[in-house]
Order: structure tokens, then C-alpha cells, then sequence
């Protein structure tokens, strides 16, 4: 069980404000926060303990400091924010965030609450940005906090929730930590900000010979990961209220760094029946005079899927016609299985702008070292302010990490090992077979078998489960089988029924979690 005194304060709380359950939900709701059933359930029966951010949300809620609340103070505290009427929420018409909305008017905009220790000054408590309110990334999010608070009590864990080879025996290739060791003498001071002369070179080549078309030195970058580049690019291109296709599921990243640049990010649905591959109709009636760009991630996180010609030549054919930039997610394009090629959007469309991303995190098993890069295509002429952007950004943060930088050459010129890996024989391959067939084995789990990367997004028969709660389940699995999954929605998939599995893990651990899922599920109804 998680803290006992965070669920007693909680229950105390809730009786002193002389509400329920269902009470917090909507006074929740009011704000434009969002409560589900099942946390808050979780919550007072002491299962598990919320983030900071829903601490505070809930002290505010029930008049009481977040201090109080969390145990860091001994008696309860008045939250002024308790006193503070509601304004309209987002969906009601208001044209603020629910936290500015919260207050009145002529009121500055001072935090909730207030913090003091003995002798010394009485603090205001610092709120996160209202900018995070709709930002959502549960790769690492609330299950997974409630999985290191479970290992740190001296639970085991099996991590099946994020695509880290290293943990799982994936060893970066000997060449590659050789000469990074060698170079590190002459990595001490920054690069040019895009990157060092040799990691562009090699990637320049690199984009070439996959037919990236007018590709030169000066528009190639690298970053700390793809990561780092997205939200560059994000804050680069849009101004607030500017749309941009993202696929569904997605790689949560995108929709949080457009959504914290203050786009509007618009999810066009990746059909299953047609092996999560995008649904074109879908993108067509999404586009509207707001979208500016769109995204693709192939081959897709969490899918496995790698879109063929036909269905990437149909969205350059969107892009073309409304006039959209591209943006392509390609960091596992060595990480095709079963014969598939991997083909980049950016060889179809030699007369738009787009922006192909990719990297060495995955394809050579070195995530923590942080180097990936992007690569500017097409028509340039028609994005020469945003690259102008793009370079203002790159410069303040002077450099991505040079030491990672100076790999890029070996590592993209010599062996690929991956290869190995994905071919028959090799782990990723035949760890991906074992788990999409016993997944499929399982009474009331499908999955379609991916094409590529470390993923598999199967689907749950909601009915014979009876889930209305992605997150729950999620939970119910972490309790109950000490396995840490992400759920659906964490990809911003819109019902509860699916869930993404890494299977990196080896054959011998996959096979002990596999067995734990089938007599999980053949127990399992949501309560």
C-alpha cells in the first residue's frame, strides 16, 4: 500500500469539507481539470499518491495547503484558492486557461497557497505553468510513479513501458564507444551550433542515399535526441492557434510540444484494420485554413507499423494540395523486419518543405548518450523565416552534446549491428514473434504484428473486461502483476482499449510476463 497518512489527510479532508468522492470529480471539473473515478478511488484507499501537481489541485479543491496534505506540514493550512469563485471553464466559453480563470479579475496573479518554516519568511507557493494543464506524456507519468514508489518499498519491476535497449542487454557496438573514447580529448569546448563538420557530413550522406532531395551542410542540425529537435521545430514554426496534423496514436512528444509552443495539435486516426497505417479520408477532413503542417511518425511508435509508398505518396499529395509542411519521425527506419522498406516522405516530395528526423538512440542501442539530428528538404525558399527560427533557437542553446556528436561518422559508415537484430535469428525479431503470438493467444487481447521497432499496441476487448479506465487498468496490472505497461491513452488514443508492450526484454522474461498477462486477464473485470 502507498503512504497510509496521505490517504487519512485525504478522507479527513474530504469530511471536513463535507464532500464525496464524486463532489471532487466535479468541483474538478469545474476548474477544467479532470479527476477519473477510479485515481481518486485509488487515492483515498491509500493505493497509490498523486503527482505535485494533482496534490495541489486537490488541496485547492478541499481548502487546504498541499503541504498539510502531502505530510510536509503537521496541521491543515486554509488554501486561498478555496475561496476564490470559479470562472468559466475552456469548454464553457472561457477564453482563459481554468487556472487564470480562477481568479477574479482585479486579483494579481498570485499563487494558491503559502509556505513557511520556522524562522523564516512566509513563501508563496510556486504553481506550475498553466501551459502544462493539457500537456500529457505517461511514457513516464502517474503508473510509472506509482512503479518507483513500489520499488522503492523493494518491489522487482518488469519495465515494459519504454523503449531503453541498454537495461535489457542491448550493447552499443564496441567501434562506436572506441572512438568516442578517443575523441573525448578534443570534445571539451562547443561546436558550431548545428553540430560538428563530421556528424553532418556523415548524415548529409546518410540522407542522400536515402533520396532526400536538395539536402545540403546548412540544413542539417543535430540535437540531444529527436527529441530536443521537435520542440525546437515546434516553438520555431507555430503561433498560438496554428493547427497541426498529428497522427493518433502518437508519440505523446509531438502533442506536447505543439501544445506547449501554443499550437493546436488536430489527430487524424491511424487505422487499425488496415494495419495502422493512416486513415487518408481522415487527414483530408482535418485540414483546415489554420493547419500548417503535419506530422508523420514512420516507422510508428506505438504501432510498429511502416507505411508503404502508396499511402505515403496520398499524404505528400495532401501536403501539396493545402499547402503543408512535413514533418517526418523516422528514427527507427533501421528497424525493419520481415523484408519491409523503409521509404522517407521527404524522397516523394522534392517541391515541399519538410523536416525528417532520426537519430542513433534505437538503431544502435546508445539512448542514453543522446544524438539524433534533422534534416531540411525540398523547397527551402518558401521556409527561410522558420529556418531563420530554427537557427535563433539552435544558437542559444549553443550545441547538442559533442562527445555524442563525434560518433556519427563511425556509427552511420561501419557495421550495422541492428541488423543482425531484426533479421531471423536475431532478438528483436523473434522476441517480436513470441509476444504478438501469445498475445493473440489470450481470450480477449488482439494485436497487429508490427513491421518495426520495439512496440506492439494490442487491443482490449472492453466489454468482456468491462474498462472504461485505460489508467486503472494500467494500475490493476502494476498491483497486481508487478508489470509496468503504458496505456493507450498516453498516446493520445481516444477509448481504453489498448496498451503499448515493449518487447526488448529477453526470451526468458518475456516468457514469465507473458504467462502473468494471460492469467491476469483471465481474471480481470474493472471494478
Amino acid at each position: 500500500m502507498a503512504d497510509q497518512r496521505f490517504s487519512k489527510r485525504l478522507t479527513s479532508a474530504l469530511e471536513q469539507a463535507g464532500m464525496k468522492q464524486a463532489d471532487l470529480i466535479h468541483a474538478a471539473a469545474e476548474r477544467g481539470k479532470k479527476l477519473g473515478k477510479s485515481q481518486v478511488s485509488q487515492y483515498v484507499s491509500g493505493k497509490t499518491v498523486p503527482r505535485r501537481d494533482v496534490m495541489e489541485l486537490l488541496a485547492s479543491l478541499l481548502g487546504v495547503s498541499a503541504a498539510w496534505l502531502s505530510g510536509e506540514e503537521g496541521a491543515p493550512r486554509a488554501a486561498a484558492a478555496a475561496q476564490v469563485p470559479h470562472g468559466p471553464s475552456p469548454q464553457e466559453g472561457g477564453a482563459e486557461p481554468a487556472r487564470a480563470s480562477a481568479r477574479p479579475a482585479t486579483a494579481p496573479q498570485a499563487p494558491a497557497t503559502t509556505v513557511s518554516t520556522p524562522g523564516s519568511t512566509t513563501m508563496r507557493q510556486f504553481n506550475k505553468s498553466s501551459k502544462l494543464d493539457n500537456v500529457l506524456y505517461d511514457v513516464r507519468g502517474p503508473v510509472a510513479d506509482e512503479a518507483a514508489r513500489m520499488e522503492s518499498e523493494g518491489l522487482r519491476i518488469l519495465k515494459l513501458n519504454i523503449g531503453n535497449p541498454a537495461p535489457f542487454g542491448f550493447r552499443t557496438p564496441d567501434e562506436v564507444v572506441q572512438d568516442m573514447r578517443q575523441q573525448l580529448p578534443d570534445c571539451e569546448g562547443y561546436s558550431d551550433s548545428r553540430g560538428l563538420f563530421s556528424a553532418r557530413k556523415a548524415i548529409m550522406q546518410y540522407a542522400q542515399i536515402k533520396g532526400l532531395p536538395n539536402v545540403s551542410m546548412d540544413g542539417i542540425y543535430t540535437g540531444n535526441g529527436v527529441s530536443e529537435l521537435i520542440q525546437l521545430c515546434m516553438n520555431a514554426l507555430l503561433d498560438n492557434g496554428d493547427e497541426i496534423l498529428i497522427p493518433s496514436p502518437d508519440y505523446p512528444l509531438w502533442t506536447a510540444c505543439a501544445t506547449l509552443a501554443g499550437g493546436t495539435p488536430v489527430h487524424y486516426v491511424c487505422d487499425e484494420e488496415a494495419e495502422w497505417n493512416p486513415d487518408i479520408a481522415d487527414i483530408e477532413k482535418k485540414v483546415t485554413a489554420r493547419t500548417k503542417a503535419i506530422v508523420i511518425i514512420n516507422p510508428n511508435n506505438p504501432t510498429g507499423a511502416v507505411y508503404p509508398r502508396e499511402v505515403l505518396d496520398e499524404i505528400v499529395e495532401i501536403a501539396r494540395r493545402h499547402q503543408l509542411m512535413i514533418f517526418s519521425d523516422e528514427i527507427y527506419d533501421r528497424l525493419c523486419m520481415d523484408g519491409v522498406e523503409h521509404i522517407s516522405i521527404a524522397s516523394l516530395a522534392p517541391d515541399l518543405p519538410c523536416v525528417t528526423f532520426s537519430g542513433l538512440s534505437k538503431s544502435h542501442m546508445i539512448a542514453g548518450y543522446r544524438i539524433g539530428w534533422m534534416v531540411l528538404s525540398g523547397d527551402k525558399r518558401c521556409m527561410s523565416d522558420f529556418i531563420y527560427g530554427i537557427n535563433m533557437l539552435s544558437n542559444m542553446r549553443l550545441c547538442s552534446n559533442v562527445p555524442a556528436q563525434s560518433i556519427v561518422q563511425t556509427a552511420l559508415g561501419g557495421h550495422q549491428s541492428v541488423k543482425g537484430y531484426v533479421a531471423p535469428g536475431g532478438r528483436v525479431y523473434e522476441q517480436r514473434n513470441f509476444v504478438y503470438e501469445r498475445l493473440n493467444a489470450i481470450d480477449g487481447i488482439t494485436a497487429v504484428k508490427p513491421k518495426a521497432a520495439f512496440y506492439i499496441f494490442p487491443k482490449m476487448d472492453v466489454k468482456k473486461f468491462n474498462i472504461t479506465d485505460d489508467e486503472q487498468f494500467a494500475l490493476d496490472l502494476l498491483h497486481r502483476k508487478r508489470i509496468l505497461i503504458t496505456r493507450g491513452g498516453g498516446f493520445n488514443w481516444g477509448a481504453p482499449d489498448h496498451f503499448r508492450i515493449v518487447y526488448l526484454p529477453r526470451m526468458e522474461v518475456l516468457r514469465e510476463a507473458m504467462d502473468d498477462l494471460a492469467d491476469f486477464f483471465a481474471h480481470y473485470r474493472q471494478s
